[in-house]
């Protein structure tokens, strides 16, 4: 018989494992038919070979039902020289297997037994995780090297029973128990190429059949709990081609799926505090399918917990690549920023987050005009201020609290007013004049809001140093993160805002603040002081340019204000 037809059969008759129902969409996507994936002359993945039921022989059956069978779950006390006897053991088995292999290499019904051996030595492997303290042991015995040749195995049963116990020997609280042993462990994991070997295995995988996406998820799950472990691997990890598989894993298809999902969370976790990976992420065209992958949202709704989260994971990815000034470029010439106008004109469960990547987008004190000219362009005022007025009342659900929201909003309207040229910023100024300067008295309800925000803060601030002994730098920096948090940020940005209007709108607008201040009894220095302390922030920064610029700029803005029209 055919080598290929019988190594078909063990993949096709293999369990159905429990973590597909939760891997898989059941309501959408239908269920997978396993197979053993197998590669011709040129790397191409062959159709499987499907065999009817009583096509072997009983003898042939029996090789295989042993195959396939769940591996006894024999757990032993283990100590040094019973992990050593495992080890041992494993390594015998390998060894047989790869022999038997090239001996008999047609003759698969005479190695069939060693993989069996195979499947459960590494079974029995498992219970390493339960005592990390014992990894030193395993780097003495020539493990890891062995753990990842078996990643290519020519069995894919024996590939991903080894990416099952990856998984577990690098699970982030099997690994915390005993972070010092472990850590030795990872980085043997790395130094090995592990992550090389685990993408390499992924191009041979063909998700429309099941087992090969229960595959997938798994192995992405070996790269987080690495990444969990040990952030600093996020660039080397990146570099070595996860980063690449990724993107084009999430751009496989515009519809949700399990490894989609999952796919987004390890982009999230890659560019989160990665410079390097989010500039690589620019050049991976990486910014045009962030778009694309949220262009289905614009218009819809997620259609379960999973997708919005998918959802969210692709935003988030999308506001830290964001950080990084070229693509910002990208984003505009992709056409993000309509794309965010069209999410808030929809009102969908975007809508929260294209406000929130819009502030990230037009904030910037480099590049921010060209993106702000071409919100103004684009018809986004009328989009913006209706939720300037009023937060959507979804924030509270979604995106973070209302403050949160009014945060990116009050963010994205202080850029506007100074980051335009003068015929957009004409268009932006004439909004406070509308409906009776109802954005005028908006801006100084916000900031009389985040006044008293700030000064409850700085009150339990005080009770608290008062109870301290001797404030260190570290509590400084706490209580400073801590007004920030309370309002303060939100603050600079509304009096920022109120100086910017003040001094380039229409003498009625002027005329308006200046009643608005008498009658509510907001002393014009409330709102000077929460700047001056920005403008002292910023001169810390004596050697960025575009600090400099800023600082001369609202030293302007303060002497304007001083003159009451």
């Amino acid at each position: 018989m055919d080598v290929n037809e019988i190594l078909g059969a063990v993949h096709a008759t293999s369990r159905k494992r429990d973590t597909s129902s939760a891997r898989q969409n059941g309501t959408s996507e239908k269920a997978r038919s396993s197979k053993f994936q197998k590669l011709d002359e040129d790397g191409v993945a062959e159709a499987p070979t499907i065999l009817p039921a009583g096509f072997f022989d009983a003898e042939v059956q029996e090789a295989l039902d042993k195959l396939n069978a769940e591996p006894a779950d024999e757990r032993e006390a283990l100590d040094e020289m019973a992990v050593r006897r495992i080890l041992s053991t494993f390594e015998k088995t390998v060894l047989k297997n790869s022999e038997l292999r090239v001996k008999f290499a047609d003759e698969p019904l005479k190695y069939l037994d060693s993989e069996f051996d195979l499947k459960e030595a590494i079974h029995k492997l498992n219970l390493l995780a339960t005592q990390p303290d014992l990894y030193p042991v395993v780097l003495q015995m020539n493990f890891v090297q062995r753990i990842i040749q078996l990643l290519s195995h020519e069995n894919t049963v024996i590939s991903y029973a080894t990416i099952l116990l990856l998984e577990e020997l690098t699970d982030a609280e099997t690994l915390g128990e005993s972070a010092e042993e472990a850590s030795g462990f990872v980085e043997a994991l790395l130094k090995e190429h592990v992550v090389i070997s685990l993408i390499q295995n992924l191009d041979r995988l063909d998700e429309s059949f099941e087992d090969d996406a229960d595959a997938i998820f798994h192995t992405l799950g070996v790269i987080e709990n690495i990444l969990e472990f040990k952030p600093d691997s996020a660039e080397p990890i990146a570099k070595v081609g996860a980063l690449k598989w990724i993107l084009r894993r999430i751009n496989k298809n515009m519809q949700f799926d399990t490894n989609k999902q999952y796919a987004s969370e390890i982009l999230s976790i890659l560019v989160q505090d990665s410079a390097q990976n989010r500039k690589a992420v620019g050049e991976m065209n990486g910014v045009d399918i962030l778009l694309r992958q949220l262009s289905v949202y614009k218009k819809k709704d997620p259609q379960s917990g999973d997708e919005v989260e998918m959802m969210e994971n692709l935003f988030n990815c999308l506001n830290s690549v964001l950080l990084y000034g070229p693509n910002r470029k990208l984003f505009l010439d992709g056409e993000g920023i309509q794309l965010m106008i069209l999410m808030l004109k929809e009102k969908r469960l975007s809508l929260v987050s294209a406000i929130k990547v819009l502030s990230f987008a037009l904030t910037s004190d480099d590049d921010a005009e060209p993106l702000c000219n071409k919100f103004i362009e684009a018809l986004g005022l009328g989009r913006l201020f209706p939720f300037f007025m009023q937060p959507p009342k979804q924030s509270h659900k979604r995106g973070g609290t209302k403050e949160n929201v009014e945060e990116h909003l009050c963010s994205i309207v202080s850029s506007l007013a100074r980051n335009t040229t003068l015929d957009f910023r004409k268009r932006f100024l004439f909004k406070f004049e509308e409906s009776e300067f109802e954005k005028v008295d908006r801006v100084i309800d916000l900031h009389r809001d985040y006044v008293a925000k700030v000064e409850q803060c700085d009150k339990e601030i005080a009770k608290d140093l008062q109870e301290m002994d001797e404030p260190d730098e570290d509590t400084e920096d706490q209580m400073y993160l801590r007004r920030l948090d309370a309002g303060a940020f939100t603050l600079q940005k509304v009096d920022i805002l109120i100086l910017e209007i003040y001094s380039d709108a229409e003498l009625e607008v002027r005329k308006r603040i200046n009643r608005i201040l008498t009658m509510q009894q907001v002393p014009r220095e409330s709102i000077t002081k929460p700047v001056k302390e920005y403008m002292e922030e910023i001169k810390q920064e004596h050697g960025d340019v575009s600090k400099r610029r800023d600082y001369a700029r609202l030293s302007v803005l303060m002497d304007r204000f001083q003159v009451v029209d």
